[in-house]
């Protein structure tokens, strides 16, 4: 049986602070030793405002920070971002300012060394950083994710991936979903954070996790050693079944967790979080497959109102298949992976996850068939 910590919180510092430092004694106590290297890892997708509910929130890096100094430990922040400069995120998401008066290091993560992952992935590059660090501390943000339904304690590792060789892994485990939350465990079990301790005070809804998702407040802390149990948890108290979540069966299948959870504090029931519903990437008969991925299947839009074309989609995009067409954007379906990797990182939230007419049609088809 796995314990995991939950508590009602707020960004008010003074009431903030202890509560987190509740929940790391209570997570890794006597853990961290002076002179320790502790890499502190928060969600830092892109450069978005604390109200956005897109990052971690600033006040709990510093309270996690504070907690790391006074057990005089050396406290370095990291993360890579998906798009936009590392300054620009610390400085937009009001992290230099709240941490201007402690003695902590930001550094994004650039140089990368070889991890055996285990099969299927083998050696994968991974940052130097994480890997050297003596004790990790995983921060994630509480949101919905288009391409995987919520992003957590294990995605959260998923940063650990340098640059653009995130793209490239998205790009290599295609259109199998579970397959990519495979490499999303094997990356979680390589890296190894001592805690997970999860920001939901301010929660991301709806088509997440970028700027597309929408701000929703649950004034909850989520903590444990077992990232895995604490995504669980989170998926029960949200009415969202765990086996729904593709990195919570293959964690249970890599022997992680066994499902049976020990919830100690406040367990809010959360009722109607905007949970997005990722559609299949591909069914029918293979000679069928290309007609019915253009067609049928959910796919990305962009609304042309907001989209400024600046080009950050398809310069990211591990498929190519965006291109700019007549000083628009335009979709090649026949490629298209559906990573939603473009509603991640789009800057103006101008792209969401969308059903075709005739897969609406099918879908009301399949209901009234069950």
């Amino acid at each position: 049986m796995t314990t995991v910590f939950t508590r009602k919180a707020s960004y008010d510092y003074d009431s903030l602070k202890p509560v987190v430092f509740d929940l790391l004694d209570n997570t890794i106590p006597g853990l961290i030793k002076q002179q320790s290297r502790v890499l502190i890892k928060p969600n830092l997708l892109l450069p978005a405002a604390p109200e956005k509910g897109i990052l971690t929130h600033p006040m709990i890096v510093k309270a996690t920070a504070e907690y790391v100094l006074n057990k005089k430990g050396i406290p370095l922040i990291s993360d890579s971002p998906a798009i936009g400069s590392f300054d620009k995120i610390i400085d937009a998401g009001g992290y230099r300012d709240a941490l201007e008066d402690l003695n902590v290091e930001f550094k994004e993560f650039r140089q990368s060394v070889k991890v055996d992952t285990g099969e299927p992935f083998g050696l994968i590059d991974l940052a130097q950083d994480a890997v050297d660090a003596d004790i990790i501390i995983s921060l994630p943000k509480l949101k919905t994710h288009t391409q995987m339904l919520l992003t957590m304690g294990i995605k959260n590792m998923f940063g650990c991936v340098v640059g653009l060789k995130k793209p490239e892994w998205h790009f290599k485990t295609g259109i199998d979903r579970s397959m990519f939350a495979r490499l999303l465990v094997n990356i979680y079990k390589a890296v190894k954070p001592a805690v997970t301790l999860v920001d939901g005070i301010l929660a991301l809804e709806g088509q997440g996790p970028g700027k597309r998702g929408t701000p929703r407040e649950l004034g909850i802390l989520i903590a444990g050693q077992n990232a895995a149990a604490v995504d669980m948890t989170i998926c029960s108290m949200l009415g969202v079944s765990p086996e729904k979540l593709s990195t919570n069966i293959e964690a249970k299948n890599a022997g992680i967790v066994d499902g049976r959870l020990y919830i100690q504090g406040d367990f809010p029931l959360i009722s109607g979080f905007k949970i997005p519903e990722p559609g299949p990437l591909i069914f029918g008969p293979e000679p069928l497959h290309k007609l019915m991925r253009r067609h049928l299947l959910q796919r990305p839009v962009v609304d042309r109102q907001l989209c400024d074309v600046c080009a950050k989609c398809w310069q990211y995009c591990p498929a190519k298949a965006i291109y700019r067409s007549a000083k628009q954007i335009t979709f090649d379906y026949n490629r298209c992976i559906r990573c939603y990797c473009c509603i991640e990182i789009c800057p103006k939230g101008a792209i969401q996850a969308t059903e075709t007419i005739p897969g609406k049609i099918l879908k009301i088809f399949r209901i009234l068939e069950n």
